[in-house]
């Protein structure tokens, strides 16, 4: 995060940058570019979901650059933005399971970050400090990001802003991308104002999808229910039930690796609890309660966005107590945003979240200690993790939405169903949200407009995953799953639906019928969904790495 004390200092660094970076450039008007003018007002630049912007990244030696992406080392780039030259950013590659899978598929389409202020600490786009261009990966229908960001932002959730792009480089088409606004300062300013609070992302996950010295909280079981032979050293990966140690690569198992379904087991494949027992994450990433000791949370401070105190650690602590007792609730969490925030994040059942198994993917905000959640990476949402049949995902219960372990595990979650008042809150939230963003026709258009806007670069996109038609399958199939899943949740909240795992197992009752429906249409964790050019079935594509690019003039 930037900060602005020895501002004197700053700007004379500043200055001098500038003047170097300003020779470095100095033939951008040559080429037509017009410099971004200085201010605020990237929201309705960038951020205008109506409309596909363009970004070209300018920089010398991309194949060198690409060599080193699994690094995420930043390199100093151009980006000209709708027809804007912004100079001097930096730009690295970015991910968890999703930068080693790049590499996996034989193919450089990487998500990347870029920050404006890297190295001045004070330049910025319209001021917008950190952007996110994400790669699409293991999602047909191109819209699971952007249309859970949008469904949490019409509900009134702190959510991060995205819109659509088409990315070259040095001229040269690369895709259609994601541009998602980095949680960060801008972020922070425009939601909470200049006096925000703190933000944290927890996260026991490190950058190739591994654990990043966790232990787990018991046994994996293999699909028989049968533990393995002897726990798992710390920070290695689960037991395959073939009995070797990880995935392909030293990361998960997969379908092609004795696991059912693919990826991560869930309740309804035989692991009791959905996948592995209370989740894989460390106490602190479920924002349990462990002691007073700011040490014991190392998942959470050492993941802090912000620069923050010794008080500061000591009063989110504070607040995970209390949290986890269930004392003073209103004055601990901030009970409506965290209710919309859990609303539309248990809608589009994103199992490779906070509730799943995973433990991650979310952001912790903390002012005046009080807590709420921000969302984050729903690329794998609608099923895309879970890897279950599409009626068990589409009838996931509302009030156990905990995919990887108990609700109890997860106190930020748990206060909710812990009290009749705050679940009929919750109740009545969701019949909002489905009356707001379902029944209205709103989710619905915004899925058949976006699919409309984005079509013609989704079938020039030289780098994508998957294929024109596998993404008009996926489109088709989203459209159904999210009427499907509002039927289900209506069911719910009328009571003619059992609304928990255990009631829905017992009671044999109806369920929405999704047999017709094959998630894996939409994407998976297992794949990118398409086929190579020459019919292998293996989610892969060809190498497509660019020949020689042009160097920054």
């Amino acid at each position: 995060m930037s900060t602005y004390r020895h501002i004197d200092r700053i700007c004379w660094a500043a200055l001098a940058l500038a003047l170097a970076v300003t020779a470095l450039f100095a033939n951008g008007g040559r080429l037509g570019l017009q410099a971004a003018a200085a201010g605020l007002g990237y929201e309705a630049r960038l951020f205008d979901a109506s409309v596909v912007h363009t970004i070209d990244i300018v920089i010398d030696d991309w194949e060198g650059f690409l060599a080193t992406c699994e690094n995420e080392a930043y390199t100093l780039c151009a980006l000209v933005i709708d027809g804007e030259l912004q100079r001097s950013a930096a730009i690295r590659a970015k991910g968890n399971t999703s930068l080693t899978s790049v590499a996996a598929y034989g193919n450089d389409r990487y998500s990347f970050k870029v920050e404006f202020d890297h190295y001045d600490g004070v330049s910025s786009y319209y001021g917008l400090d950190k952007l996110n261009l994400n790669n699409i990966i293991q999602d047909n229908t191109y819209m699971k990001d952007f249309l859970t960001y949008q469904l949490m932002g019409r509900f009134g959730v702190a959510s991060p802003l995205c819109s659509y792009v088409s990315l070259t480089v040095n001229g040269e088409p690369w895709g259609l991308y994601l541009a998602v606004e980095g949680v960060e300062d801008a972020f922070l300013r425009r939601n909470y104002g200049a006096a925000a609070g703190e933000l944290y992302k927890p996260d026991s996950m490190d950058a190739g999808g591994r654990f990043g010295g966790g232990s787990f909280e018991g046994p994996m079981q293999d699909a028989n229910g049968t533990p393995p032979s002897g726990p798992p050293e710390e920070g290695t990966p689960p037991e395959r039930p073939d009995g070797a140690w990880g995935g392909p690569d030293g990361g998960f198992p997969s379908d092609r690796e004795g696991i059912p379904n693919g990826g991560f087991p869930n309740d309804r494949e035989g692991f009791p609890g959905g996948g592995f027992p209370g989740g894989m994450g460390e106490s602190d990433v479920k924002l349990q309660y462990i002691d007073d000791d700011p040490d014991s949370y190392p998942n959470i401070f050492d993941s802090a966005k912000t620069k923050i105190t010794a008080a500061d650690q000591d009063r989110l602590i504070a607040a995970l107590k209390r949290l986890g007792s269930g004392e003073d609730i209103e004055g601990t969490v901030d009970v409506e945003q965290v209710i919309r925030y859990f609303v539309v994040h248990g809608f589009v059942c994103n199992g490779d979240s906070y509730t799943g198994s995973m433990v991650h993917n979310y952001y912790l905000y903390e002012q005046d200690g009080v807590l709420s959640m921000i969302p984050w990476d729903y690329n794998l949402a609608f099923g895309g993790f879970q890897s279950a049949n599409a009626s068990s995902v589409v009838n996931e219960p509302i009030d156990t939405p905990v995919t990887g372990g108990a609700v109890e595990d997860r106190p930020m979650l748990a206060w909710i169903f812990a009290s009749e008042e705050y679940t009929a809150l919750y109740h009545q939230y969701y019949e909002t949200f489905l009356a707001e963003c379902l029944d209205s026709g709103y989710c619905a258009g915004l899925i058949e407009e976006t699919a409309a806007m984005i079509a013609p670069y989704v079938e020039e996109d030289p780098t994508k995953f998957c294929t024109y038609e596998e993404f008009e399958t996926g489109v088709s199939v989203l459209r159904t799953f999210c009427q499907l899943r509002g039927e289900s949740v209506a069911g719910q909240l009328a009571g003619t639906i059992p609304s928990t795992s255990q009631d829905q197992a017992e009671a044999g009752a109806p369920l929405v019928d999704a047999s017709g429906l094959d998630l894996s249409d939409m994407g998976s964790m297992t794949g990118g969904g398409g086929r190579r050019e020459d019919g292998s079935p293996d989610g892969a594509l060809p190498d497509r790495r660019h020949g020689a690019v042009q160097k920054i003039q």
